[in-house]
């Protein structure tokens, strides 16, 4: 038996991987992450499923369900939203599998950068304005970034950032970025992306205490920083290669060489 750790995605029932469906189809025990994972998944499920909130549980907890669940020879989807591999809690329930010799599977899924970067109709790699894009978060009580990795270190380069878990600390933000980026830095905030209930919030950078301060926007968002967000405007912004003449051009030379 196996348990398959599936990324629900940003929050759209819909945007779940066709293998995560297929998947979830067929098992018959689920746990699934709280209110971040939306319902509708979980009608995905086959009748009679057993169906457990984690929301509330411990790790300890969390194991427990996972290795009874192995042990009645059940298949177990453990779903977690948006993307296994940013801030999913995944590796100390790896470490814990691992030590009960549990078999289990990593199912990718769609991160809640891409679905904001989708509601603002934004590619987030243009050339000549920004190729790179820095995915991260600010420190909290209940997880302090490493040495090095502090928001302003980070921004030295000022690269395009997709700040997690940071809407309820802009003055920060703002004060540990303004230096790299300026005080003009055009940023997006999209909050809960893909749901019903979508926000979005477009402001200097400045301006984002304000601005997120008054949709009451605290949690469960994504805001981006960058000259990106700015890209049909800005002067420096280059048709990509990947289309143009000169490389169409080679193609065709390089197949009659």
């Amino acid at each position: 038996m196996t348990v398959y750790f599936i990324g629900a995605g940003p929050g759209a029932a819909d945007l779940i991987t066709v293998r995560g469906a297929e998947i979830l189809s067929r098992c018959t025990v689920c746990l699934y992450a709280g209110s971040l994972v939306p319902d509708e998944l979980l009608g995905r499920l086959p009748d009679g499923a057993e169906i457990v909130n984690t929301a509330r549980m411990p790790l300890t907890e969390i194991l427990s369900r996972l290795a009874r669940a192995d042990a009645a020879g059940h298949d177990v989807a453990r779903l977690h939203s948006g993307d296994l591999a940013l801030y999913s809690a995944l590796t100390e329930q790896q470490r814990g599998l691992r030590e009960l010799g549990i078999a289990y599977e990593l199912i990718p899924g769609v991160p809640a950068f891409a679905a904001a970067a989708a509601a603002l109709d934004t590619e987030l790699t243009v050339p000549g304005v920004g190729q790179s894009l820095m995915v991260t978060r600010v420190s909290t009580l209940s997880t302090d970034m490493p040495p090095g990795e502090d928001l302003g270190s980070l921004a030295r380069s000022g690269v395009t950032l997709a700040l997690h878990l940071a809407a309820h600390r802009t003055e920060q933000i703002v004060a540990e970025l303004a230096p790299h980026y300026g005080a003009d830095c055009p940023t997006a905030t999209v909050a809960y992306a893909s749901r019903p209930d979508q926000r979005i919030v477009r402001c200097r950078l400045d301006e984002l205490p304000a601005e997120l301060s008054a949709t009451r926007i605290t949690k469960t968002a994504v805001i981006f920083v960058g000259r990106v967000l700015d890209a049909r405007t800005h002067p420096a912004v280059t048709d990509s290669y990947l289309y143009s003449h000169a490389r169409m051009t080679k193609l065709r030379e390089d197949r009659h060489a």
